[in-house]
């Protein structure tokens, strides 16, 4: 062998078949990021339905299963839905994106039979069928009604919750409706999370539960800074601010943003504190 000509990967490190080694490592390598690359999107189930009784009448229940594809996501998230919540937000869609709906026509309704296990399986798949659609069309899976559909009535409930002073039961919704939120945030405004974090922080603080207060309040701050209302970005500063004094945490920095805030705003405001505002939305 010529003393001057490099030598193989696998005879340098001294280990047989080094070279088909490396090359394994490489197709992993490969795969691996293949699959980081690949696009993400929203996966819709309705695995099951069941009828609901009231003494005036009865009506059908679906689950709704929402996941992100690929690696990305190993959780599910689910909320219940009736026939006409579908309807509604077809028609909401239909008022404001009319051509986006024409390949995704909604499942009609059905005027009888529509309690048979036959019926209510097929009206199952299409109504999973028409979630997909949905998605597919870009201005759909972007417009603030389509993630109001998955979250909007569980917020409504967790906020009449807290203004009822339940706040456990009130958290326990809001970290369901985040679970639903942050699996839409791809395709959504930034800001959608921070109305639900604003609450949940609030539960937390008047659960005596700061360290989860001050969690909750710094995750919505990034977007509220970036996106507004200043009204909460100002609340936020001063629930971190309090907050951030009885957990030791240095709170310089946010002092000094929150002085700027304030001293940036034209003529007397009477700030308002995150409580406050909180208990105004979703009424």
């Amino acid at each position: 062998m010529d003393p001057g000509a490099p030598m193989e990967a696998g005879a340098a490190a001294g280990v047989p078949g080094g070279s088909a080694s490396t090359t394994r490592e490489l197709q992993q390598d490969w795969r691996e990021q293949k699959q980081r690359d690949r696009p993400v999107r929203l996966l819709f189930q309705i695995p099951s339905a069941q009828i609901l009784h009231s003494a005036a009448h009865r009506h059908v229940v679906y689950t709704v299963v929402v996941m992100r594809s690929g690696r990305f996501d190993s959780r599910q998230a689910s909320v219940q839905r009736r026939y006409s919540d579908f309807r509604r937000l077809h028609q909401e869609l239909r008022a404001e994106l009319q051509e986006e709906l024409e390949e995704a026509p909604l499942p009609p309704r059905l005027l009888t039979g529509n309690f048979s296990a036959a019926a209510i399986a097929a009206r199952r798949l299409a109504l999973q069928d028409y979630l997909a659609a949905l998605f597919s069309a870009r201005r759909v899976r972007r417009s603030p009604r389509f993630a109001a559909f998955f979250t909007e009535a569980e917020q409504r409930r967790a906020h009449g919750l807290l203004r009822s002073g339940r706040f456990r039961p009130a958290a326990e919704q809001l970290q369901a409706v985040l679970e639903v939120q942050e699996k839409l945030l791809p395709w959504q405004g930034a800001a959608l999370t921070v109305p639900a974090l604003c609450a949940l922080a609030v539960c937390h603080r008047d659960l005596d539960e700061p360290e989860r207060a001050f969690a909750a309040a710094q995750r919505a701050l990034p977007a509220a800074r970036r996106y507004g209302p200043r009204s909460h970005r100002a609340a936020l500063l001063d629930a971190l601010l309090d907050l951030g004094y009885r957990l030791g945490r240095p709170v310089a920095q946010l002092q000094d943003e929150l002085t700027a805030l304030r001293d940036a705003e034209r003529g007397p405001v009477a700030p308002r504190s995150l409580k406050e505002l909180v208990v105004q939305e979703f009424l």
